[in-house]
């Protein structure tokens, strides 16, 4: 008797990898100008750097640089340490993370294969050996501009629901839903749902997992 097995995903996701490829290279065009108008905003109220570049981990733990337009100043106390986030984080900062516009510059990182339109999000070096096997299931993928956690709750939710959702949209990836959430993403930017956990500017630190499993 012949086992049956699923068809491979493999011939899909390769459509999905020159899908990302090709619209970030048209994005990348027609949004130019939005970009260069923000880029000058920036350098007008708050000078150099106009872009905000950390190492991120992606598919497979490796590391990238990751691109976003700066949000907040280099002040700093009288010790020469920055300020909290809460205090570097402009007006027209805040502005640029509700319409999302500081996420733009990764349309680069989507161009050059670092991350894709849709993923996990790319988080902090750091977080590598705090996940629990399970969690560590996110870096699986290339991680993305949006993602199923970014549209079911984004910063409103914890650093568990968060993980859980993550590896719910590897398990369960398809074009389809990756679809879908571009088109829940566009719905969320308009209506500004999930920018802050609370009145913090942004996520706690992910600190690990009490119990690691």
């Amino acid at each position: 008797m012949t086992n049956y097995q699923l068809p491979s995903t493999k011939p899909t996701k390769f459509v999905k990898f020159l899908l990302d490829r090709m619209f970030a290279a048209i994005a990348l065009l027609i949004l130019s100008p939005v970009m260069l108008i923000v880029a000058i905003a920036i350098y007008i109220r708050m000078g150099r750097p106009i872009m905000f570049m950390q190492s991120r981990p992606g598919k497979n733990g490796r590391i990238f640089n990751f691109y976003k337009f700066r949000t907040m100043t280099n002040d700093c106390d009288s010790d020469g340490n920055l300020l909290p986030s809460k205090q570097r984080l402009t007006a027209f900062g805040r502005l640029l993370r509700k319409t999302s516009l500081d996420e733009l510059p990764q349309l680069w990182n989507v161009f050059i294969g670092d991350m894709s339109f849709v993923g996990p999000r790319p988080l902090l070096v750091e977080y590598l050996d705090r996940y629990s096997p399970e969690q560590a299931r996110r870096h699986e993928v290339e991680p993305g501009i949006t993602g199923w956690a970014q549209v079911n709750g984004r910063n409103s939710i914890t650093w568990e629901e968060k993980f859980k959702l993550d590896v719910w949209y590897i398990d369960n990836w398809s074009l389809w839903l990756d679809l879908k959430i571009l088109w829940l993403t566009v719905i969320k930017v308009f209506k500004q749902e999930g920018i802050n956990q609370s009145e913090k500017v942004t996520m706690p630190k992910f600190l690990g997992n009490q119990n690691r499993n």
